[in-house]
């Protein structure tokens, strides 16, 4: 049983560096450190902590700069007061998609770790069988996902079955192509890892095995049956299961730390591993994201991620099994976030994130009827690029709908029309995803444009739920920490794992979100009949798509 003067440990493992947080008994900070790649690793020569390939939408790491990396942050831990003969229990996260691949030799040296020597002069190139490792960056493998989707029966049926259509980052469609195009290294290949699942093999001695949230941004795990699907493995590769090992939920011990961390940084020997997992599931954990919570990552790109009883068939979103509950995780991407809400500030707000914020507090709630949409890349949901503004005299009906106007008569009503259209994307897209709106509802809001409180405004008011914010941006690294004392409760005390994890967390942590605003009393009222003008507009934007492509202008 865990003592007094327990702690726990949690990593993340992210494009440009790695972390590592110490937390105390009640969860509060002790030691952080950190390793940053390009920088702390710099004779790995990597830039932004990757490396371009030689064919084009190609990424990779070496994946022994991540091993040196655990050596040095370790070390970093200690040399900045960590005790880490107090750890219990540790656990972690990292960027998903990634996959490595272990030859025979770095299994038996994984097995066989020695105290006396760094992690990286033992587990070096010869334990891999692939030393240019595909990333989440990694787009090469277009061919890949349309084969798999053809040889399971379509796309849709794709999604049905793993809960995404197939993606060139996704894991599946990169060890097909490693398969394909590299048939001596996919052969070579004893056991295939994720990132998360490469960085628990490190702490227990032994090929960890892959979790299911994690396992869940392959396009190879029934997402149902939490099995890995036959059918998908088949549209793979062959003997692909023996490769990958059983899948093992989110919250479970996996093993005890190998004698090579309680000899060298003086772990007990007793410390728990428990499973390791993608940085978008763990930071649902970091973020308390429970059923009627829903986070917003307000960034270069915009993000929202949910809890959901059933996973929906969006071919666009991506569906995930929980981390910490038998439900599903729906995760939505919006590539046009923060760059052009910047846009419109140098364009219309002199530059300024104050006159920005001042223009949006000028303008009524709903803007008069005076919406837009602004696609200035290639939006993933709906897949379409574009800007129009509607009017109040629009509709679908009107004779320009799909031309709308020019430009709106004041810079304050476009900054408006801006915010307000693509926060009514981000609630009709999460709707369509399975996410039930209701009186409980509330929203946690991140990313760099979570410190504009108007916007933050506007969010409140479109979604009618309170908007909040946490204390912290490091969710994904916390939410590894917060896992490792959970698992260790629920496996430790035999209480049911079905506990809930949030409320459990939440007793140590009672002012870890700070509200901010709360919506208008009658914020539905302006913004409930917004919701199918806001689609009828996305449609006439598709049709002046498919006449510009008819016509050739």
């Amino acid at each position: 049983m865990p003592t007094e003067e327990e702690t726990y440990l949690g990593f993340d493992l992210s494009t440009q560096k790695l972390k590592a947080v110490q937390l105390s008994k009640d969860l509060q900070t002790l030691v952080y450190a950190e390793v940053k790649f390009d920088k702390d690793l710099y004779e790995f020569q990597t830039f932004g902590g990757v490396h371009a390939g030689d064919e084009t939408h190609e990424f990779y790491v070496r994946p022994i700069m991540w091993v040196k990396a655990l050596d040095m942050v370790l070390d970093r831990l200690v040399v900045q007061g960590a005790n880490l003969s107090t750890v219990v229990a540790l656990s972690g996260s990292a960027q998903q998609h990634g996959s490595v691949y272990w030859t025979q030799q770095g299994i038996d040296t994984l097995n066989q770790l020695d105290a006396d020597k760094f992690l990286h002069v033992q587990l070096n190139e010869s334990a891999f069988s692939l030393n240019r490792t595909p990333i989440w960056m990694d787009g090469s493998t277009e061919k890949q996902c349309a084969d798999m989707e053809d040889a399971v029966g379509g796309r849709e049926k794709m999604v049905e079955i793993s809960g995404s259509k197939c993606y060139p980052r996704f894991t599946g469609p990169q060890i097909r192509k490693i398969y394909e195009t590299k048939p001596d290294v996919y052969e070579n290949t004893v056991r295939i890892s994720l990132v998360s699942s490469f960085l628990a093999s490190i702490f227990i001695g032994h090929v960890a095995p892959i979790d299911m949230a994690d396992g869940s941004g392959m396009n190879l795990l029934d997402i149902r049956s939490k099995k890995w699907s036959e059918a998908c493995l088949n549209a793979c590769a062959p003997d692909l299961e023996r490769r990958l090992g059983e899948p093992v939920k989110t919250c479970s011990v996996i093993g005890n730390v190998c004698s090579f961390f309680v000899q060298r940084y003086g772990f007990k020997n007793t410390c728990k591993v428990t499973g390791f997992t993608g940085d978008n599931p763990s930071a649902l954990c970091g973020m308390l994201v429970h059923k009627e919570l829903l986070a917003v990552s307000l960034g270069t790109s915009d993000t929202i991620m949910m809890t959901l009883t059933q996973p929906s068939l969006l071919q666009e979103g991506h569906i995930l099994r929980h981390p910490v509950e038998d439900t599903f995780m729906g995760l939505l991407c919006f590539r046009n976030g923060s760059l052009v809400r910047d846009v419109f500030k140098r364009a219309d707000a002199n530059n300024n994130w104050d006159c920005f914020s001042e223009m949006l507090d000028s303008t009524p709630r709903g803007n008069g009827g005076n919406m837009a949409l602004h696609f200035h890349s290639v939006e993933i949901i709906p897949s379409v690029e574009g800007t129009l503004r509607w009017g109040p005299e629009h509709s679908l009906n009107c004779s320009d709908a799909s031309v709308g106007l020019a430009k709106f008569n004041s810079p304050a009503v476009e900054i408006r029309a801006l915010v307000e259209g693509q926060m009514l994307h981000r609630k009709a897209i999460a709707a369509d995803m399975g996410f039930t709106f209701g009186e409980n509802t509330k929203i946690v809001a991140t990313g760099g444009a979570s410190a504009n409180k108007s916007i933050l405004q506007v969010v409140a008011d479109v979604f009618n739920a309170p908007v909040y914010i946490q204390k912290t941006t490091e969710a994904a690294l916390l939410g590894s920490a917060y896992r490792a004392k959970f698992t260790l409760h629920i496996t430790s005390t035999g209480v049911n794992p079905s506990e809930d994890y949030y409320e459990y967390i939440a007793q140590f942590l009672p002012h870890n979100l700070h509200r901010v605003c709360d919506p208008a009393k009658d914020s539905e009222d302006d913004y409930l009949p917004m919701l199918p003008r806001f689609r009828d507009m996305v449609k006439a934007l598709q049709t002046r798509k498919k006449t510009m492509n008819v016509y050739g202008f």
